[in-house]
């Protein structure tokens, strides 16, 4: 079943809107936080609620903001990934197109957290009604005293700018996104040192992603213990209590929901928030099923970077040590249900030639590995190419991964050696009997 924490009120009626939000109790954390708590304590609560990463790695939100030093000196940032732009990912584009404050208010929270006064959305160019709500969320919050100079007459200054990147995939990856708000060309940094050491203009950097950062205001709101109520949460995170025992956020542990945007051949495809932990059937079931005459064959669990996983793995709990586990990863949270009429051998072609054509081109496997893999996936397909095609695709996939400079590069083979190792019968009929195996709307 859905549990509505980060969507909570997205389904009313002007829910972009600071009247609506403020009437489902917005900006009443930022408030609690400026008047109650110190930006440490703040820190801590989000690093105990087990809160991790939304935007694919997964890693420990709170930890992430205790790895900017308390002692530097000079301007701190906190910088907002909203360059979502991964096949099959689109709730961060809805978060902010129906809940922009829950967000905003996340962003302010982490300025004081670790101390930063400028904070920069970097929102992909062709979002423009999340361009529009967030504009619109950002003058009213000015309006409203919770951005700008001495907000809430607590002595905290605060600016949030929007900076509309122009469509490159690249720029999810944290450092590019850096490189492009400097006016670089978009490509990933050598790290160490890392954004929250040395990240925009050289000061020391937070990078969330927009769903991290809509959790923020539920935590320091409610408190970790009240967060860590639903999910999969390890036990003896909570038995041992604070500054003891093995850190939240790492491991199995996986606390809070999660928004999953699902799409497929389901019969009610779009965005669920579930409890981390739920299962891959379960979400599949609340989705309405596959559509009639259609058979589930795999599932993207993560975004299409994600490995496919098969029927062995349908029940699969959606945290992130269990999919981990199973062979792949939760990711972005893009869910994508292949059913037996998707041609696999085709799918990994779109994927590649979608990776291909993002390629920064920085690095040589992934510059030229996924041309040449291209080339031959599109060989295979079209009937015209061997067995030793098939090898060729995975010595070119083995010559990629672990090689490339950034995760755009590791991306290219997961697709593709997922779906051979699944079904290598249907690439194998393709190269033997020069078309897929697939009834024709499959091709």
């Amino acid at each position: 079943m859905q549990v509505l924490r980060v969507l909570h009120g997205h389904d009313l009626d002007n829910s972009h809107s600071l009247e609506t939000y403020r009437a489902q109790g917005g900006y009443g954390a930022l408030a609690k936080a400026l008047s109650e708590l110190q930006p440490a304590q703040v820190t801590d609560e989000v690093y105990w609620s087990g809160l991790r990463g939304r935007g694919g790695a997964g890693f420990s939100t709170g930890q992430k903001w205790r790895f900017v030093p308390a002692d530097a000196p000079g301007e701190r940032y906190v910088v907002v990934n909203a360059d979502e732009g991964e096949p099959g990912t689109f709730k961060d584009r809805y978060i902010m197109e129906r809940l922009p404050h829950r967000m905003l208010e996340g962003i302010l929270l982490t300025c004081y957290a670790i101390g930063a006064r400028t904070a920069f959305i970097y929102l992909r160019g062709e979002l423009d009604l999340a361009r529009g709500r967030i504009i619109d969320a950002i003058d009213e919050a000015r309006a409203a005293g919770f951005v700008g100079e001495n907000v809430l007459g607590t002595g905290f200054t605060v600016d949030v700018r929007l900076y509309t990147g122009a469509g490159a995939y690249i720029c999810g990856e944290e450092t590019s996104l850096l490189n492009s708000l400097e006016g670089l060309r978009a490509e990933p940094r050598l790290k160490p040192p890392f954004p929250a050491q040395a990240g925009l203009y050289g000061a020391p950097t937070v990078v969330n992603n927009v769903e991290t950062l809509a959790n923020v205001p539920l935590i320091v709101e409610r408190g970790a213990a009240w967060y860590r109520e639903v999910g999969v949460c390890n036990p003896a995170v909570d038995a041992v209590g604070r500054g003891a025992g093995p850190p939240p956020g790492a491991g199995p542990d996986s606390a809070g929901t999660r928004v999953f945007c699902v799409s497929g051949r389901v019969n009610r495809p779009g965005i669920y928030e579930v409890p981390l932990g739920t299962r891959l059937s379960d979400l599949l079931e609340l989705c309405g099923g596959m559509r009639p005459g259609l058979n589930l064959r795999a599932v993207i669990p993560g975004g299409s970077s994600a490995p496919m996983l098969g029927p062995e793995h349908f029940d699969v709990p959606l945290d992130f040590q269990s999919v981990a586990d199973a062979g792949s990863m939760l990711g972005s949270g893009a869910v994508i249900y292949l059913d037996d009429r998707t041609c696999l051998v085709n799918a990994a072609i779109n994927l590649t030639a979608f990776y291909h054509h993002e390629s920064c081109g920085k690095c040589t496997p992934c510059r030229e590995g996924s041309g040449w893999v291209l080339k031959v996936l599109r060989r295979i397909e079209s009937g015209k190419g061997t067995r030793a095609d098939l090898q060729l695709v995975r010595h070119v996939c083995d010559g990629i991964k672990g090689k490339c400079f950034c995760p755009l590069g590791e991306s290219i083979p997961m697709p593709i050696m997922s779906a051979f190792d699944l079904y290598p019968e249907e690439w194998e009929h393709h190269v033997d009997k020069g078309t897929c195996m697939l009834p024709a709307e499959g091709n």
